[in-house]
């Protein structure tokens, strides 16, 4: 399985936000449409990644105030990312290695979508689970009886 196989079942709905906006404004955004990253773009391109976790570093660092930063000073600047052609195996390994839960996908320098650890979790269980079906299925119609009353 592959990462574009992984954005089609996703869709399209994909959340940015410009690095010199208040980090307040999008920790806001973040709560409002229920998601853990957004990606930075700038003139066209990608220049970063925020994700709750950055979020949860400002609050701390400014005792419980998101404070008045921007996007640009606390983001991951240079982020991750994949390609539409990236193997699922590969991007399960990049995520635990790196402890990244986003990746962005990547196709030169056009940005594609953002793929989570639950993406990805999800698309490999689903698989593992049509597998299992198909496999059921064969041993249910198993042509050994068939095979028994012909050689006999």
């Amino acid at each position: 399985m592959k990462v574009s196989e992984i954005l089609q079942v996703k869709g399209n709905i994909l959340y940015t936000i410009n690095p010199d906006q208040p980090l307040v404004e999008a920790a806001n955004t973040m709560a409002e449409k229920d998601i853990g990253s957004l990606v930075v773009m700038e003139y066209g391109d990608l220049v970063g990644m925020l994700t709750f976790r950055e979020v949860l570093k400002a609050l701390h660092a400014n005792q419980g105030s998101v404070g008045g930063g921007t996007v640009r000073k606390h983001m991951e600047d240079h982020p991750i990312t994949v390609t539409p052609d990236t193997e699922v195996n590969e991007v399960r390994r990049i995520m635990l290695e790196k402890h990244a839960r986003y990746l962005p996908v990547m196709n030169a320098k056009t940005l594609l979508g953002v793929i989570s650890f639950y993406d990805v979790a999800r698309a490999v269980l689903e698989a593992q689970s049509f597998e299992n079906r198909m496999l059921k299925a064969y041993i249910r119609d198993w042509p050994a009886e068939e095979e028994e009353k012909s050689e006999s």
